[in-house]
C-alpha cells in the first residue's frame, strides 16, 4: 500500500499522530504489534489509575465511621477483583482508540514493524507473514518498556514489573519496591493500602526524586503514616530467592552498610528503556544518542522523511509529552508553522494519596540557575473544602522570581490537585504574572483557592496563610 503517512506505535503519541494526520488529509496508517492504545492505555497510565480508585474507596470504606456512615462488617480487600476491573477499563479505552482510528479513515495494521531505506516499512504478522508497505512520511512511536536491573532479573513471579504489579491474583503479605518514581510511588501507595507490608526503597536522597523536596517530604510522612517503609540513599544489591521468600539485600549508601529484607515479591520499578532494537535504524541510517532516535524541534530525524516522537526521543517519558509532540510533527509535516514544544512548561502527576503535582522549576533549581526568588506556602490544613472532604494534607508552594514576577514553578501536594495543576501550566503558557493569576477570583470553597493564597503568601499579603 502507497500512504502518505505510516505511524508506528499507537500508544498516545502513535494514534495522536495518526488521527492528526488523516484530519489534514493525508492517506495514513498505523502499525501496532500488541494492543492498540499502547502501553499507557493498556498497561500504564490508565489501568494504574483504575486499581488507585479501588484502593481509595477501600480506604474510605475503612474510615466511613468518621463521615457519619456505619458499614457494618469491615471492608475486604479482593485484588482479583480490583484487578479484573482495572482490565476492564483498560479494555474499554483500547477500544474507544479502536473507533477514534476508525472515525478518521486511519488504517491499522496488527504485526511488527521495520523501517527500511526508501520509505518503507515493513511488517511481520504474528503469522510470520511479511508485506511492505510504503509512504512519503514515516513516524517512529515505539514507546518504552520496563527497565530490567542485572541485580534484579524479573522472572514475573518473585521479581516483577509494572504489567505483573498491575494482574496479581493474590495480595502479597510483603512486598520490596525498588524505584520511588510516580510508577513505584504508585503502587507501593496501592499495595499497602490495600493491606500489603510495603518497603519502598529509592537510590536518591529523596523519593519522589524529580519532585520538589517539601513534596517529597509530605508524600514520605503520608506513606509511613500508613505503615510503610521507606529506605533513601540506598540500592537494591541482590535478591536471593528461597522457595517463595526473597531475601533483598539492600545497601545503606551513607552508612555502607547492608540490611536483609524478606519478602514475597519484588518490584522493580527503577524506569523504562526504549523500544529501538530491531526496527530497522540501523539500515536506513537513523542516527540515536544514549538510547534515544536525535530529533529536531519537529521531530525530524537526520533521514529526511523519517521521524519520531514519545518515549523513543529526550525529553520526559510522558504520555501527554508524546500527545503533544505527534501534533506539532504532523502541523509541520502538513505546512502548518506550529510552535515548538515548551519541555519547560511540561506537568508532571503522581497519583498517591496525597496526589503529586507540579510544573516548572522547584525551589532548589531555581536556586541552583541564580534567580532571586520569592516562595509563597498554602496549606491544606486552612482550607475548608479539604477539612470538610477529610484530606488536609498537603500545599500548594509557588516559586516566582522576585525581580520580574513570573512563575518559575509550581508545586501541589494534595487531594485532586493533579486536576488543579493545568491552571498554572496554562498561566505560564502565556505569559501570566503571579499576580495576575492570584487577581482573578477563585472560588469558595474550593482546593484551588489555595493556588490564590499561595501566591498571596509569596509578596506577604495572604490572608489564610
Amino acid at each position: 500500500m502507497q500512504y502518505d503517512l505510516i505511524v508506528i506505535g499507537s500508544g498516545p503519541g502513535g494514534y495522536v499522530a495518526a488521527v492528526k494526520g488523516s484530519q489534514m488529509g493525508m492517506k495514513t496508517a498505523v502499525v501496532e504489534r500488541e494492543n492498540l492504545g499502547g502501553i499507557c492505555l493498556n498497561w500504564g497510565c490508565i489501568p494504574t489509575k483504575a486499581l488507585l480508585k479501588s484502593a481509595q474507596v477501600y480506604n474510605y470504606l475503612n474510615h466511613a465511621a468518621n463521615y457519619g456512615v456505619a458499614c457494618g462488617e469491615a471492608p475486604q480487600a479482593d485484588i482479583a477483583a480490583m484487578v479484573a476491573r482495572s482490565r476492564g477499563v483498560a479494555e474499554t479505552m483500547s477500544k474507544g482508540v479502536q473507533f477514534l482510528l476508525r472515525k478518521n479513515n486511519v488504517d491499522v495494521i496488527m504485526g511488527t514493524a521495520r523501517v527500511m531505506p526508501g520509505h518503507k516499512v515493513e511488517v511481520t504478522s504474528a503469522d510470520g507473514k511479511t508485506e511492505q508497505h510504503e509512504a512519503t512520511h514515516i513516524i517512529i512511536a515505539t514507546g518504552a518498556r520496563s527497565k530490567v536491573m542485572p541485580s534484579m532479573p524479573q522472572d514475573g513471579t518473585h521479581i516483577i514489573g509494572y504489567r505483573q504489579a498491575m494482574t496479581l491474583q493474590q495480595k502479597p503479605e510483603r512486598m520490596v519496591v525498588c524505584g520511588s518514581g510516580a510508577i513505584g510511588s504508585e503502587f507501593a501507595y496501592f499495595y499497602q493500602s490495600i493491606g500489603t507490608q510495603v518497603t519502598l526503597v529509592e537510590f536518591m536522597p529523596q523519593i519522589l526524586p524529580n519532585e520538589d523536596e517539601d513534596s517529597a517530604s509530605q508524600i514520605s510522612r503520608s506513606f509511613r503514616k500508613m505503615g510503610m517503609k521507606i529506605m533513601t540513599s540506598a540500592s537494591v544489591e541482590k535478591v536471593d530467592i528461597d522457595g517463595d521468600v526473597c531475601h533483598v539485600h539492600i545497601k545503606d549508601l551513607k552508612k555502607e552498610s547492608e540490611t536483609v529484607v524478606d519478602c514475597d515479591v519484588v518490584l522493580s520499578a527503577v524506569g523504562v528503556v526504549t523500544n529501538l532494537e530491531g526496527i530497522g535504524l540501523e539500515e536506513t541510517g537513523i542516527a540515536t544518542e544514549r538510547g534515544k532516535i536525535v530529533v529536531d524541534d519537529y521531530y525530524h530525524t537526520n533521514v529526511d522523511g523519517y521521524y519520531a516522537i514519545g518515549d523513543v526521543v529526550h525529553g520526559p517519558a510522558l504520555a501527554h509529552v508524546a500527545s503533544a509532540e505527534a501534533i506539532c510533527c504532523v502541523e509541520k509535516i502538513a505546512g502548518q508553522t506550529p510552535q515548538p514544544v515548551r519541555y519547560d512548561n511540561i506537568p508532571g502527576c503522581t497519583y498517591t494519596t496525597p496526589e503529586v503535582a507540579s510544573v516548572g522549576l522547584s525551589e532548589k533549581k531555581a536556586i541552583e540557575a541564580g534567580h532571586e526568588i520569592l516562595v509563597g506556602k498554602s496549606f491544606f490544613k486552612a482550607s475548608g473544602k479539604a477539612t470538610a472532604a477529610g484530606n488536609t494534607d498537603g500545599f500548594i508552594k509557588v516559586v516566582v522570581d522576585k525581580n520580574n514576577d513570573q512563575i518559575l514553578g509550581c508545586h501541589m501536594c494534595g487531594d485532586n490537585v493533579t486536576e488543579m495543576i493545568a491552571s498554572i501550566v496554562v498561566a505560564r503558557q502565556n505569559g501570566l504574572s503571579a499576580k495576575q493569576v492570584a487577581s482573578a477570583i477563585h472560588p469558595h470553597p474550593t482546593m484551588s483557592e489555595a493556588v490564590m493564597e499561595a501566591i498571596e503568601a509569596a509578596y506577604g499579603c495572604a490572608i489564610h496563610a
